[in-house]
Formats: C-alpha cells, sequence, structure tokens
C-alpha cells in the first residue's frame, strides 16, 4: 500500500471508538477438527492459537492491571479498561475451545499448556525486586513487551478479517471466533503501544522487545504447531512435508505470508511507526457489526 493510499484510508478511519468486551459463546459440536475442508494443515496450524493465546492475554490483563493505577491520562485508563475486558473474554472463549473443541476430538493439549503456562506464569511473571522502582521498571519492560505482541496481534487480526477462507468450505464457528477476536485486537492495536509509550517513550527499549518477542514467538509458535499436527490423529506427515503445506496455504491466502509477517515486523522498527497503519478500524467495526457471535452478545 502506498503512502497516498494509506492517508486515504486512515482519513476514512471512525473517531472515538469506545473499547468493550462483548461477552460471546460458541457451539463447538458440530465443528469438524479439519475445519477448513480439504486443508488439514492449515486448519491445525490455526488451532495453535487456542492453546497459546489464553495465557498471554491473562498475562496482558494482569500488567495492565499493574500499571493502571500509575495512569493519570483518564483517555488512556478508560481504554485500557476496554483492552483489559475484551482480553479477558478472548481468553475465556478460546479456553472453552480448548477444552469443548480440541481435546473433545481427541487432541492431548496438557503438555503444550504446560509448557505455555511456564512461559507466562514464571518466566514473564512480575521480578521479585526489593525496591519500588525496580519494580516499576519491571513493569515497564513488560509493558513494552505486551505493545511487541499485540503489533503481531494486530497483524493476524488483519490477515483473518482479508483472507480466503470464504472461497473454501470452511466451518462457520471457527472462522466466526477467528474474525470476531481478530477484529478486536485490529480494533484496540494502538492501545499497548500508546501505554508503553506513556510510561517509558524510549526506542531502544521498544526495539530490544520486539527482538525478544520475534526470537520468542518464533519457538513457541513453531513448536505448539508440530504438537498440535502430531497429535492430530488424522495427520501423518513429514516435518519437511508440514512446512511445504504451509507455504501452500499461504499461497493460497489462507494462512499468514511469510513476506507479509516479516514486512510488518520491519515496520516496527521504523522510528515513525504507528499502529494505525496496520488493519483497519472501520473494516473491523463493521465485522463486529456481522459477527454472528457478537451479534447473540448485544441481543
Amino acid at each position: 500500500m502506498t503512502a497516498d493510499e494509506q492517508a486515504q484510508r486512515q482519513a476514512l478511519e471512525p473517531l472515538g471508538v469506545e473499547l468493550h468486551a462483548r461477552n460471546v459463546t460458541f457451539d463447538w459440536s458440530r465443528t469438524p477438527l479439519h475445519w477448513i475442508a480439504g486443508e488439514p494443515v492449515a486448519s491445525d496450524i490455526c488451532c495453535i492459537l487456542h492453546l497459546v493465546l489464553p495465557e498471554g492475554e491473562r498475562w496482558f490483563c494482569e500488567v495492565f492491571n499493574e500499571a493502571l493505577p500509575f495512569v493519570k491520562d483518564e483517555e488512556l485508563a478508560t481504554a485500557m479498561r476496554g483492552f483489559i475486558g475484551q482480553e479477558a473474554m478472548h481468553a475465556e472463549s478460546h479456553d472453552k475451545a480448548v477444552g469443548e473443541f480440541l481435546e473433545a476430538r481427541g487432541i492431548d493439549t496438557g503438555p503444550a499448556l504446560r509448557q505455555v503456562e511456564y512461559i507466562f506464569r514464571k518466566i514473564l511473571a512480575p521480578r521479585s525486586q526489593k525496591s519500588d522502582r525496580a519494580r516499576y521498571n519491571d513493569m515497564v519492560q513488560r509493558l513494552w513487551l505486551v505493545a511487541a505482541i499485540e503489533h503481531y496481534t494486530a497483524i493476524l487480526g488483519d490477515f483473518v478479517l482479508n483472507c480466503a477462507w470464504d472461497e473454501y468450505d470452511v466451518d462457520p464457528t471457527m472462522a466466526d471466533i477467528c474474525r470476531w477476536h481478530g477484529a478486536e485486537e485490529v480494533e484496540h492495536r494502538s492501545v499497548a503501544h500508546d501505554v508503553a509509550m506513556y510510561f517509558d517513550p524510549s526506542y531502544l527499549h521498544r526495539c530490544r522487545a520486539m527482538v525478544i518477542v520475534v526470537v520468542a514467538l518464533l519457538a513457541v509458535l513453531h513448536r505448539a504447531a508440530r504438537f498440535v499436527c502430531h497429535e492430530d490423529p488424522n495427520l501423518s506427515m513429514s516435518y519437511p512435508r508440514l512446512w511445504f503445506e504451509y507455504l501452500r496455504g499461504s499461497h493460497r491466502n489462507i494462512l499468514p505470508k511469510v513476506r507479509s509477517v516479516v514486512r510488518y515486523t520491519l515496520l516496527y522498527f521504523d522510528p515513525r511507526f504507528d499502529p494505525a497503519t496496520v488493519g483497519s478500524t472501520a473494516q473491523a467495526v463493521a465485522y463486529l457489526a456481522t459477527s454472528p457471535a457478537a451479534r447473540r452478545a448485544a441481543a
């Protein structure tokens, strides 16, 4: 997208969108494990989000609740509360999908969940520092980690709102949870960055956080993808074949393209980076107005 096209799109974005949690529910009873018909690898790879996201989103909420008492800007504090509400609902919804969808279809999620829990509950837990200043600085660095991770959730949100799933036989429930979640990630994509900048507008700390997140996400998502594909009782293929199937899926726009993820990652290192350049609030709000789960929640 050119700079002129970007500026034109941003001029059409709605202003003053209020963030709020939507009390959504999903019925997994009719959703097949391979919910993109004929695409078992793409289906399984998308399902790793049910394993990875809940712990991460609960951790986001914990870090933001820790930071809220220090925020004197009421507008920012209101956005943070909306963010917390949405992330808490994301965690709850994907947690239910783990038991009611993955485990009900023969996937033993225990080993993967324990590893993700260790990362967010132990490695990324607040440090036991003696001084108030040290604890505050530790919190600020975790806020930058949240902002870096949220950059990727916005990328995924933009992907699910614009991917080619509708051209295939996809399960509507799985498509809706992904798109409802993705739309809310686009809707609140600027909040974590704004919070981190409020506490510490350091370009160096922003870049350091992103480098850490890139390495960690590559390891976690790669491991989770291999785990789910290995646990799938209907799937058996070599590691190179899994990569071939991923690239094939990305070429068909049912999985994120590697070059797009790399491009957006490099964009984050631009000193002028603005989260609003990722995705469209207007598109996100439009989907949330039509999402079956969101409409049921609003009724």
